[in-house]
This record gives structure tokens, sequence and C-alpha cells, in this order.
């Protein structure tokens, strides 16, 4: 341990800490990965795999791509079913190490995984790209989910049978579940699947999660008071957010609930059908109705579409809206 470099040491402490993430070491106008991770990078990126070295009588294996051009490796690297853990240079000056050498501090301000995405190139502008989050009881089962770039945030609480097509409604990019969840199949989920110990999900450490990020005292501006697993849902993504993505996760400045019978429920089977969303003939009704002028405008339409109201008066007063 001891012949290794100050930066090697440097890099191995904050690899531990993100284990399963390929570490993208800022390193001057590069992010470097080392080890098992460079040989993923360069086997993903096609790029090649090379050696630094990094101590006396030691060479690592290396592999890099250019800061300027991190976004585009980024979306390689997600799409494969990867997360990323992005580690930036934190000092502007170096300070001494805890052996008394000079060097410069680096942190991970972000972990990119494929619902926390916010690159604006890495997205369908008229799409949402929601993190959600499903627990269970056997009985009930609580669902949240969060569009961080738009700050869309919500959670609802139904029967355990109907998840299954919630889930399917919302087609999220990422799902969070526990570690010992079984009551959805790998073949039911989304691909960017994260198992979180149960710890996250508890409901005591959720509500004092949302009550002290919501800056409130009960859950009752939420509409949550009643729906301990929908709290449990909202409050992991909450803490999950929080430890991925520090600064990102004060982008949810408002909660809401849903209730789920108000809407027609559309399987991604019944949509697929219609041809609501995607055709054959690339006539699909979307494709045929949608004269939106903005982003967020597509990304209501497209929530519309996979939400049909039920209730008539609510129903009169969307066309009264649009009118």
């Amino acid at each position: 341990m001891n012949d290794e470099t100050p930066i090697r040491r440097q890099y191995l402490e904050i690899k531990a800490k993100h284990q399963d993430a390929i570490l993208l070491f800022r390193l001057g106008d590069f992010y470097e990965a080392f080890d098992d991770d460079a040989r993923l990078l360069a086997r993903e990126l096609d790029i090649v795999l090379t050696s630094k070295p990094m101590g006396k009588g030691m060479r690592v294996p290396l592999a890099g791509v250019p800061h300027h051009s991190l976004e585009r490796h980024l979306a390689t690297l997600i799409s494969r079913g990867h997360r990323v853990a992005i580690c930036e240079q934190t000092s502007a000056v170096p300070v001494k190490d805890r052996d008394g050498k000079k060097l410069i501090e680096r942190n991970v301000v972000r972990v990119v995984t494929a619902g926390t995405i916010i690159e604006p190139s890495l997205l369908d502008n008229k799409s949402n790209n929601y993190l959600a989050a499903f627990v269970s009881d056997g009985n009930r089962a609580g669902i949240a989910y969060t569009d961080i770039t738009t700050g869309d945030f919500a959670a609802t609480e139904i029967d355990n049978k109907d998840a299954l097509g919630e889930i399917s409604r919302l087609a999220p990019a990422e799902i969070l579940i526990t570690e010992s969840q079984t009551e959805l199949t790998n073949r039911e989920l989304p691909n960017f699947v994260t198992r979180l110990s149960s710890e996250y999900f508890s409901f005591e450490k959720a509500e004092f999660t949302i009550k002290n990020h919501f800056h409130t005292k009960t859950l009752k501006p939420f509409g949550l008071e009643n729906l301990p697993l929908a709290v449990s849902a909202a409050g992991a993504i909450i803490s999950y957010l929080q430890e991925t993505q520090s600064a990102i996760s004060e982008t949810l400045t408002r909660l809401t609930s849903y209730d789920f019978s108000t809407f027609m429920q559309l399987d991604a089977h019944t949509l697929k059908s219609l041809e609501v969303f995607e055709s054959a003939s690339d006539a699909s009704l979307l494709s045929i109705i949608d004269r939106t002028n903005t982003n967020m405008g597509g990304r209501l339409l497209r929530r519309w579409l996979k939400q049909p109201l039920l209730d008539v008066t609510e129903i009169f007063r969307r066309q009264e809206h649009i009118g």
C-alpha cells in the first residue's frame, strides 16, 4: 500500500464507495477509469486500453475519454445498463493528504443512471424520463415517480394486482425496489433496476425524509397521510436522489398524490394495440393530434393519452381549457 502514489490511494478510497458504478476520475482534461472499470470502459466504448504507472513497480489498466465528449459516452454507457459515478476535482489548490503529500481534492459529484439523466441531448424532449419506486406489503403497493428534469413528483397506493399495469403505463427509465422484492419478475421490470436496502423504504425513514425535504410537519399537504406505502415509495426516491444527485434532489419542490381509480387503465399492450404512441404506418394517434408548441406541452399531451379521464365533469373542464 505504501508503494502506491497518493493519487492511486485517493482513487481506491473513492472507488470503494462506488463499487457498483463505473468511476470516471477527472485528471486534467480527461475522465479516466482504472483496473476493471478501464477494461469495461474500453470494451463498451471501443477505445484503447492502456496502462499507467501508479506506484513503485506498479502499472494499472487505464482507459479514458476527453471531458468535452463526456455526454456522448454517457449515452452509450447508460443505454447498456451501466451506472456511472462522475468524480470531479473539488479544489483548485492542492491540500495535504493523510501522509502529508499534496493532492487535489476529488469527490463524486453525481452518479448517473437511466432515471437521473439531465443532459438534454440524451433525452426525448417530449417524453418524460421517469425514475420510479415500488414497494409492496403483499396486498397493497406503493408507487412513486419523478422526472427530475421537470420536477414532476407524484405517488399513489393501489391493490397489488394493479401494480404491474401502473408501472407499465409509467414506463420508467429506472425503478427502485427492495433487495428482497419478489412481487415483480425481471421480465416485468424496466431494463434499469436499482435494488436498495429495505431501510430506504421504511415508513419511519420515508416520513422523516419527506417532511424534512419539504419543511413540513405533516403529510397532509401531499394527500399522503393515509397512504403509508405511497409515503415509503416517495421517501425512497428522495433518499436515493439525495445520496446520488444531491444538487438535483433540490429540484423536487412539490409532491402530489393521485387516485389510480380516476383514470382509465391502459397497459402497454393496449396502448400498442390502439397505436396510441407508435404505429406500423408511422401514423399513431399521438403523431396525428400533437400540435404542441413546447416540450412541456408535448409531455403533458403524452401523459393525458396514457391516463384517459373517467370523470365527465373533469373531461369537460379540460376541453374548455383546451378550447
